[in-house]
């Protein structure tokens, strides 16, 4: 195996509860963001790193993901059945079978517009240094959550109400994280929850490093329907388009009359004849005021 190419695992097995009925039919990382899929946009952001090979985890309605990841020219998508792997296990199994060269993990329900090239470049210099960090996870300032507790030496210290240290600069992990191949080999198998094994690594005195240098970059959880719209805003801002704008899923037909305004509309989306439809997520058995 051709070990020369940065790994990139983005994680794409969540169930999409939030979303739902959306994601009855659709994975949340395949839902369309104006033009693309999450996992679509993620993908192009992690090949603007330069050699990268892509990953992505499947589980709920996994025969979509695959054929996406394929479409895509993913190296492989890894299916999940019949339990999820978690944050932990999917990043075991990916060592497990042999690919080397380290790992950026990416979440697949994340609009972001992180610089990831600088993230892991100055990562894997850490890394490289006599007793560096082997692990890198990158902060983001969301003071509705902030559980990281970063202390002085730029090392996770602790998660609020997990474990570790109370006191430290608040911060937000942002889903995106790159991890050595020492540090991989020392996930256990079976573990589920990547917050274990930080908190192993940091009683093993390996504290995970946590980049604060993109604090204010955009970074849109789009798991809810608020959260989904932020993101069709940002993409559309991205484009250079007006964020009022009307988005159509294409092959949608919309009734003679109908004005529409700072929406998105879904296929199987009811729209009577002169309606207004504004302020809206609409799709097949459901209206989101937004």
């Amino acid at each position: 195996m051709d070990n020369s190419s940065l790994n990139v695992l983005i994680l794409a097995a969540g169930l999409g509860t939030r979303l739902r009925p959306l994601t009855n039919d659709v994975p949340k990382p395949l839902v369309p963001v104006v033009d693309a899929s999450i996992l679509d946009l993620q993908a192009r952001k992690a090949r603007a790193i330069g050699n990268v090979r892509l990953h992505a985890n499947a589980h709920y309605l996994a025969e979509q993901v695959v054929e996406a990841g394929n479409a895509l020219g993913f190296e492989k998508v890894w299916v999940e059945q019949p339990e999820i792997l978690g944050t932990a296990g999917p990043l075991r199994r990916i060592y497990a079978e042999g690919y080397r060269s380290g790992l950026l993990v990416m979440n697949g329900d994340a609009y972001c517009n992180f610089d990831l090239r600088a993230f892991v470049s100055n990562a894997q210099s850490l890394a490289a240094r006599p007793d560096g960090p082997q692990a890198a996870l990158l902060a983001v300032d969301f003071p509705k959550v902030n559980t990281f507790r970063v202390g002085a030496d730029g090392r996770l210290a602790g998660i609020a109400g997990r474990f570790g240290e109370t006191s430290g600069t608040p911060a937000t992990f942002s889903g995106v994280s790159w991890y050595s191949d020492a540090a991989l080999s020392r996930i256990r198998e079976g573990e589920s929850d990547i917050r274990e094994f930080w908190k192993q690594e940091i009683a093993a005195g390996r504290a995970p490093f946590v980049d604060m240098t993109q604090l204010h970059a955009t970074w849109i959880d789009m798991g809810s329907p608020e959260g989904l719209m932020a993101a069709v805003e940002a993409r559309l801002k991205e484009l250079g388009r007006d964020v009022n704008e009307a988005v159509i899923e294409p092959g949608v037909k919309i009734p003679a009359g109908v004005t529409i305004n700072h929406s998105v509309i879904y296929a199987g989306a009811e729209i009577a004849e002169g309606e207004t439809v504004e302020n809206e997520i609409r799709g097949k058995d459901f209206k989101w005021k937004v």
